[in-house]
């Protein structure tokens, strides 16, 4: 969704045109377009992904925050659905589909100090972790949760099928401190991350990615760097995310 290509095939265009390695994919409501769920979709973007060289790097629940997982009554059944479609993936695909999936709890799935939203998350999510278990799947919070709270939620699940998927850029603006928050979540907890600023390219904003870089490190941490946002007002996006992407070439593998 951050290159203006929401469940839409042709991200892997303009992933090219960027340089990028790997796309997020969109999972979404039953029936939406590009669904992942038919096997033709599968195979659109499987051969999109032959022919870029873009690996599918994880798929994105963003439909989670108009239909929060805490309230909305088939949230639950589409997370199902995204262990059984990743499941399929690994096999049609073997050692080329995803098997992370970020649940996304922003706008009307916010839970953040909302103890009885938490509570019903943590419930729901206790009914599907054991097939996320058998069939090697994990999901990813991305909240305004501090890191306090997310463990808690880890913890009242009480399975590592649920771990953090950490926004940078969310995390500052909340306060909190980034730095020392991945480090105390830890690496085994964090299944991806967004590298992020808020309306300004990497390097230009408020995050030290340089610090950020050392404290993913000292936490054990070794999957993706998904960008997201991290483009001024009325840029464009391809020649923003060029920038981006060699400011994290630079920082992370310099």
């Amino acid at each position: 969704w951050s290159i203006g290509k929401k469940q839409d095939i042709a991200a892997f265009d303009i992933g090219a045109k960027i340089g990028l390695e790997g796309l997020q994919v969109s999972f979404s409501d039953p029936g939406s377009e590009f669904d992942l769920r038919d096997r033709k979709v599968r195979e659109q973007y499987y051969r999109r992904s032959d022919e870029t060289g873009i690996k599918l790097a994880s798929l994105g629940m963003g439909i989670l925050n108009k239909m929060p997982l805490a309230t909305h009554p088939e949230a639950i059944g589409w997370v199902e659905d995204a262990i059984d479609t990743m499941a399929t993936m690994r096999k049609e695909q073997p050692g080329k589909a995803p098997n992370i999936c970020l649940l996304a709890f922003f706008g009307k799935g916010d839970i953040n100090g909302k103890p009885e939203l938490m509570d019903a998350v943590i419930r729901k999510l206790k009914t599907i972790f054991r097939k996320a278990e058998d069939n090697g799947v994990v999901f990813g919070i991305e909240s305004l949760l501090s890191a306090d709270d997310h463990l808690k939620l880890i913890d009242g699940v009480g399975s590592k099928t649920i771990q953090v998927y950490y926004d940078s850029a969310n995390s500052d603006r909340m306060g909190y401190n980034i730095y020392d928050e991945v480090v105390q979540i830890g690496g085994d907890r964090i299944c991806q991350v967004h590298c992020k600023e808020d309306r300004a390219l990497m390097g230009t904003g408020k995050i030290d990615f340089p610090r950020f870089r050392k404290s993913l490190t000292k936490a054990g941490y070794k999957d993706w760097l998904i960008m997201e946002g991290s483009v001024p007002k009325k840029a464009d996006v391809v020649a923003s995310y060029r920038k981006n992407f060699k400011l994290l070439d630079r920082v992370f593998r310099g």
